[in-house]
């Protein structure tokens, strides 16, 4: 069993997919970031970065004591080794699938969140900070659509490569991109929406978050307006 400590997030999603595609028996705790469930003493002890998604595997490979581990991209590459599935053995299959798996959680990830950040949530509207934010997307977007040119999916075999990326594309139209503009990762990205575990995946984000509330002043404050001083 693994306890999946999960929000409706794109870093969130990731996880779900991964073990929706696998079957691994999971049990979804839900955090409410809006609420400052992520801030809890119980959280930071699995999760010392006060952040969604992180697990605890009760049946580490090892057959030691349960494991946590947070940070999407490490949850992932934990995940992959642990069922031998989506990330290849072969050593330049798993090198192309780790190199795109950290380009996204160094650049997609936080270029579109802080793209997000300033164009949706931000009380005061910066067009020098929308504008960079939006430009560095639409960049980002054109490099994975290049490299998604001669090939189906990112290395070459469906991966965590891809697991990683997708979520970051769904919003496309907030993040102020045009999907028609990149022919080759509107493919991958309608390709991957179809696949039956993405859409369960999906489906229980709905089922735990049916309502995504708009941001008021309180929430605000807990997602955007803390310190170090936060974590004392």
């Amino acid at each position: 069993m693994i306890d999946l400590y999960y929000w409706t997030t794109p870093n969130g999603h990731k996880i779900t997919m991964f073990l929706e595609e696998t079957g691994l028996e999971y049990k979804i705790i839900p955090i409410n970031i809006s609420k400052g469930e992520q801030f809890s003493p119980e959280f930071l002890k699995i999760a010392p970065n006060n952040r969604i998604p992180a697990i605890v595997d009760h049946d580490p490979i090892d057959k030691g004591e349960p494991i946590s581990i947070f940070e999407s991209g490490a949850i992932l590459q934990y995940l992959a080794n642990k069922t031998g599935k989506f990330l290849s053995s072969d050593l330049r299959l798993r090198t192309e699938t780790l190199q795109w798996l950290y380009w996204q959680m160094a650049g997609l990830g936080p270029m579109a969140g802080q793209n997000h950040h300033f164009s949706q949530y931000a009380t005061e509207k910066i067009p020098y900070a929308i504008e960079r934010y939006r430009n560095e997307t639409n960049r980002l977007y054109g490099v994975l659509n290049k490299h998604l040119e001669d090939r189906v999916f990112i290395a070459g075999h469906y991966s965590i490569a891809d697991m990683a990326c997708y979520p970051w594309i769904v919003s496309h139209e907030k993040q102020g991109q045009n999907l028609a503009d990149f022919p080759h990762l509107q493919r991958w990205y309608e390709l991957i929406k179809a696949r039956p575990a993405t859409i369960r995946a999906y489906e229980i984000a709905r089922e735990i978050n049916p309502s995504p509330a708009v941001h008021d002043e309180e929430s605000r404050k807990v997602l955007f307006g803390q310190t170090a001083k936060s974590l004392k």
